[in-house]
Formats: structure tokens, sequence, C-alpha cells
């Protein structure tokens, strides 16, 4: 039996692929291209816009890493749909849901939270990841440039706004984990805690770089600026959003008690120690 891993050549499923080929587990990419070629996977091509592409490659699998991509809200909700859908007609062994940061209270809603509501009542084994911020977020040209030329390090967040940050290398080891830990079920918090400010993220950089770097936020719509000819305008204005929504919070730090430390024994990297891992 195998698992399935969607976006398997991007920033978020290349690890799982990574850290499942390394126990030696059967692999199943799932990518857009059917030509592509994921060391130590057997390649399929399925979209997340045909629930039948879905069910076909869910059927028979031991578990499924899924993760919503980057688009816009309209259509990231006809994905919610398609993956539910094939999780109820495929039934994996198990499915683990890595939420990319986006809000799961239903009282919010969005295609995240339809998401891991529709994995709770379809009677599947599953486990959703709930991380904050990604540090690969940093790695965004806008921002690492600044960094290595300016001592910059912009980031549409306040000085004073604490987050639980996480690599993408964190929310591999913990999908593995949760693979060979079906008995660890419902949500499971990845970040660091204590949670960090942005200045303590300029002072990792700076101590990597050996010189000085200072945090400067950015506004939300300075933000969309920057990304849109990355990610897309749709996709920029959604992300935008809800950067300006979390201006009015207090900060995201993961809770304790749901933390992969505590549920599973994993303590994610620090700031330094993924600059390390980066090479940066």
């Amino acid at each position: 039996m195998t698992y399935v891993i969607h976006g398997a050549t991007g920033a978020q499923g290349a690890p799982v692929v990574a850290a499942l080929a390394a126990a030696g587990k059967s692999v199943t990419a799932l990518t857009r291209n059917e030509r592509a070629v994921v060391d130590g996977a057997r390649v399929v091509a399925a979209a997340y816009s045909s629930a039948a592409d879905l069910t076909d490659a869910y059927r028979g699998a031991a578990g499924v890493f899924v993760h919503l991509p980057m688009a816009a809200e309209k259509d990231r909700r006809l994905f919610a749909d398609n993956i539910l859908t094939a999780v109820r007609e495929a039934r994996p062994g198990r499915v683990v849901f890595s939420t990319s940061g986006y809000p799961t209270d239903p009282a919010l809603g969005g295609a995240a939270a339809t998401l891991a509501a529709g994995l709770a009542e379809a009677d599947v084994s599953h486990a959703v990841i709930v991380p904050e911020l990604y540090l690969e977020n940093l790695l965004m040209p806008y921002v690492v440039d600044s960094v290595r030329e300016r001592g910059v390090l912009p980031y549409p967040i306040r000085a004073d706004f604490p987050v639980s940050w996480a690599s993408h290398l964190d929310i591999a080891d913990v999908a593995l984990a949760l693979f060979d830990r079906p008995n660890v079920t419902g949500v499971v918090s990845v970040g660091q805690y204590p949670a960090i400010t942005g200045p303590d993220l300029a002072e990792a950089f700076g101590a990597r770089l050996g010189r000085d770097v200072v945090f400067a936020p950015l506004t939300p719509e300075e933000f969309r600026i920057s990304v849109a000819p990355i990610i897309g305008e749709g996709a920029a204005a959604d992300v935008a959003e809800v950067y300006r929504a979390m201006s009015t919070m207090p900060g995201r730090s993961i809770t304790p008690e749901t933390s992969a430390q505590k549920l599973l024994g994993l303590t994610p990297r620090t700031a330094s120690q993924w600059l390390a891992d980066m090479g940066l």
C-alpha cells in the first residue's frame, strides 16, 4: 500500500515525499505534470479540479497527505469539495491535512474550514496539522534579497506580533509521525513555542549572516503588491486579506495542549536551525 502526497513537487509536499521515502514507505506523488520525475516516488497526474482523478488516486492508499494550493478562494472551495468527495468514495486508510496556516473555525468559513469539518464527518482516520506561519515565506525574493542587500527584514506583521513559526521540514516530520501513529487524531499544532517576534527573526538572520538586520513591518497592501507577481493577483488579494485580519489579533501562537511537542514528542526547528538547514 502506498502513501499519496499532494503537491509532491512543491515546497510543502516535496519534503513529505522525501521523509516517507527515507523511511522506506511506498510513495505516490500527485502532480499536474504526468512527465514529472520525483525521487523515491511513483508519479500520478491528478488535478484538484477533478474528483474522479482524486478518487482513483486515493483508492487503496495507506494514507493521503493533502494541503490546499495557493489559489483564489473560490477555487480552493472547489478543491476542498473534490477532496472530500474522493475521501468518502475511496476511503484511504488515513488522511493527514495541513491547513497551511488558514483558519479552520467553521464560524470564519473558508476552504480549509470546510475540508477540516468534512474530514471529521467522513468517518476516516485523520489528523489536521495546524501551523501558524511558514519560515519559508521569508525566502520570497522581496524578503530575503532585502535582508542580504539592505539588512532589512520586511514582513506584514507588527514588530510586537508573536508567531509560532514552523518550517515545511517540520510539517514533513509531523506528517511522517502521524502516518505511523494513527492513534493521534484531530488537531496537531506545529510551531515554535514560545512564539517569537519579527525582531527575533531579524536577530537570527543577523547572527547567521554576520551583520546587523532590522525588522520592518509592511502593510497588507504593500505585501499584496510584492507577492502578486509570484502567486497571482487573486491569490495575493486573498493572502493580503488574511494579514489584514491578523493585524487585529494579539499574535499567532500554537496551543501547547495540542502541540506536536506534546502529542508526538517532536520539537520544531528554531529560526537559527532552519536558516542553517536552508544553507543561508
